[in-house]
């Protein structure tokens, strides 16, 4: 059954895949999309992990652009000193700086919790961006599988820490948020509550796939918290659809020859997905979750996800 259900979990992430870049070829043929005008956001603060290059770094370069204080989090120091300086070149008022948060360590997120907090700023915004894609089996510092490790429980722990600091700078009509990064192969992802490691039959496209359908769940659940409070903190989780990266080394031979000859034309560019990243990290209204899902879901159909329920609830994990 293991080799037949990892084909299975990659031929429902690639069957995603294609319906997104048909889709996003027939709009781009019908005109593209329209830029949108920002307004400058003076004395705000936002914390955008996975910063140093890609999505991450378009994404913390124009909220500098605007006067926001940007505090990119990566793995990496050589690539974020790199980061802040290609920025501070490119935008000479920009404040922006580099802090080391490696998401696959628990430690080192409560490290780079207590080194934020210690510089006495606000917090207005969350990017949840970082993640890793379709990469072997292999475990996290903690010992979890790596896409749930790093990509659902590294976000889901730092959001966690970083939640008071988001209440204590929201506002009515200037609110805090967290925007985080997940993927149309949540449409497809099958969540086995028996065995969230992947341990007895392992596929890198449906822990992927898995790990972003996590992403997606918590932060429904994260906006109902809110909502409970009368929290002027949202919650938005974002489908970027299939974007001209970096992030495609481990995927099939097959979709990194498509991308290298025709990304240009039927992949997202990174200035699209960054004005809607962007778009959702300053906007005044309190947009939730599930409006935006509701309004402005990328390219498919939302549908209630599959979940494989476990037997005995004693076998469900316990939290971060």
């Amino acid at each position: 059954m293991c080799p037949r259900a990892r084909v299975l979990a990659a031929l429902r992430v690639y069957a995603a895949g294609l319906a997104l870049l048909l889709l996003q070829l027939l709009r781009r043929c019908r005109g593209g999309f329209a830029r949108p005008a920002f307004c400058r956001q003076p004395d705000r603060v936002a914390v955008v992990t996975g910063g140093t290059d890609g999505i991450g770094y378009s994404t913390a370069k124009q909220l500098a652009g605007l006067g926001m204080r940007v505090v990119i989090a990566g793995n990496n120091s050589d690539r974020g000193r790199e980061a802040v300086r290609g920025i501070q070149e490119e935008t000479p008022n920009a404040h922006v700086e580099f802090l080391h948060c490696d998401l696959a360590s628990m430690r080192c997120i409560r490290q780079f919790v207590q080194k934020f907090k210690s510089k006495g700023l606000p917090l207005h915004v969350l990017v949840n961006n970082a993640g890793v894609m379709m990469v072997p089996q292999r475990e996290t510092e903690d010992g979890f599988e790596e896409h749930f490790g790093l990509n659902y429980l590294g976000h889901f722990l730092l959001t966690n820490l970083l939640l008071d600091s988001l209440r204590q700078a929201a506002a009515p009509g200037r609110g805090s948020r967290v925007v985080t990064v997940s993927s149309a192969t949540h449409y497809v992802a099958r969540l086995n509550l028996e065995d969230l490691q992947g341990s007895t039959c392992y596929s890198p496209h449906g822990a992927y796939a898995q790990s972003k359908l996590s992403l997606v769940l918590f932060s429904y659940h994260l906006q109902r918290l809110l909502d409970a409070e009368g929290s002027h903190v949202t919650a938005n989780v974002v489908d970027p659809g299939v974007v001209d990266t970096n992030l495609y080394q481990h995927v099939f031979w097959g979709t990194r020859l498509v991308q290298r000859l025709l990304g240009w034309l039927i992949f997202k560019d990174l200035l699209r997905f960054r004005m809607l990243l962007v778009l959702l990290s300053i906007h005044s209204l309190d947009v939730t979750t599930e409006r935006f899902e509701s309004h402005s879901s990328n390219e498919l159909p939302h549908r209630a996800p599959r979940f494989r329920v476990p037997q005995e609830p004693s076998s469900v994990p316990g939290g971060v």
